[in-house]
């Protein structure tokens, strides 16, 4: 019997020596999880791009938007073996699908393509669910085009100066259409107002075609638009151009001058298109996207279609395009704070 107490301890501490081996155990897988975990990311983006990369389009399927997500994700696919899948999410003046993008992980697998509104609508919107330039990592400024400044045919008027002194002596007699607030033809307009010093009546439509149709119909008197939009309308006699928004006349309508030489000096608004993803990206992704998306822009096929839609690439370091978003964050907030756009 005596023996009884002396067994009793080794078997407890035999249960002790048991489950602290266990505890042990148990601590050492954790933390090695923990650390696999842990170099996962760097891991991960050396075997990058390992599985399906999403690229979400803030619009409706249709105009280049979606054209340069279609040419990207087929052409990123080809070259590197994985899939690319492209999601448009509409709405909310583009947010809806931009604010699912700022706060997806910055792992690459994630890719916004963002336009003219992107630089627009920090100064538009008050509340905006992210931070423009705190919340995305530019990749690549794609390319860019102009609008074309169009009136229907009804009126007398030939030249930009001619429309500048019809709208003065006709102050708020003169309609103007847009895609919406913020869009380009919306502050392609704003601006023109501004500098020539004219008052002119808003008109927003859902989209391009119902505008330029009801400017077919005369029911709006002019309008900026994305010169492929309207070109076909300017060539067939149905509505007149009179200028170009862009620095330099469009290759697309040479004969049409820029809205600062035909009456605005200075005036200039550039329609562009590029490529973000979430902040926070590692450095070597960010670059081999970059050199894969310069290398695509480069394609004669992909050029082609560029032309065909009236866009010219532009490609280039993702830090020239940080810049550019930059300047257009500024350039706008100037025209939206003078002309008091609020949002719809």
């Amino acid at each position: 019997m005596s023996d009884t107490p002396q067994a009793e301890g080794l078997s407890s501490a035999h249960r002790f020596v048991h489950f602290a081996c266990r505890a042990l155990l148990a601590l050492l897988v954790g933390g090695s999880a923990a650390s696999a975990q842990t170099a996962a990311p760097p891991a991960d983006s050396d075997n990058y791009p390992s599985r399906t990369i999403r690229y979400v389009v803030p619009y409706p399927p249709g105009g280049f938007n979606d054209t340069l997500a279609r040419i990207v994700s087929q052409k990123l696919s080809e070259a590197w073996n994985v899939p690319v899948v492209v999601e448009n999410r509409p709405g909310g003046g583009t947010l809806i699908g931009s604010e699912a993008v700022a706060k997806a992980a910055p792992d690459g697998y994630t890719l916004l393509g963002v336009a003219f509104p992107f630089g627009a609508n920090p100064s538009i919107y008050k509340n905006l669910p992210y931070d423009t330039v705190k919340d995305f990592t530019p990749l690549i400024l794609a390319g860019q085009t102009q609008n074309l400044l169009v009136i229907k045919p009804s009126l007398p008027i030939n030249t930009v100066k001619e429309l500048i002194d019809y709208a003065r002596k006709n102050p708020g007699k003169v309609s103007y259409g847009s895609t919406g607030i913020g869009s380009s033809n919306h502050l392609s307009m704003e601006l023109f107002k501004s500098m020539a010093g004219i008052d002119l009546v808003h008109v927003p439509y859902k989209g391009s075609a119902p505008m330029v149709n009801d400017m077919l119909g005369g029911h709006i008197d002019i309008a900026f638009d994305n010169t492929p939009n309207v070109l076909p309308q300017v060539n067939g006699e149905k509505l007149r151009a009179l200028g170009v928004s862009s620095k330099a006349r469009s290759q697309l309508a040479a004969n049409v001058p820029t809205v600062s030489e035909a009456g605005v000096p200075g005036y200039e608004v550039t329609v562009w298109f590029g490529i973000v993803g979430p902040a926070g990206m590692r450095p070597e992704v960010v670059q081999k996207l970059n050199a894969e998306l310069n290398a695509i822009f480069k394609m004669d096929d992909v050029k082609k279609r560029f032309v065909d839609q009236g866009v010219d690439h532009v490609g280039g370091t993702p830090a020239r395009f940080a810049e550019h978003i930059r300047a257009e964050i500024g350039k706008w907030a100037k025209v939206v704070k003078d002309a008091n756009i609020q949002p719809e």
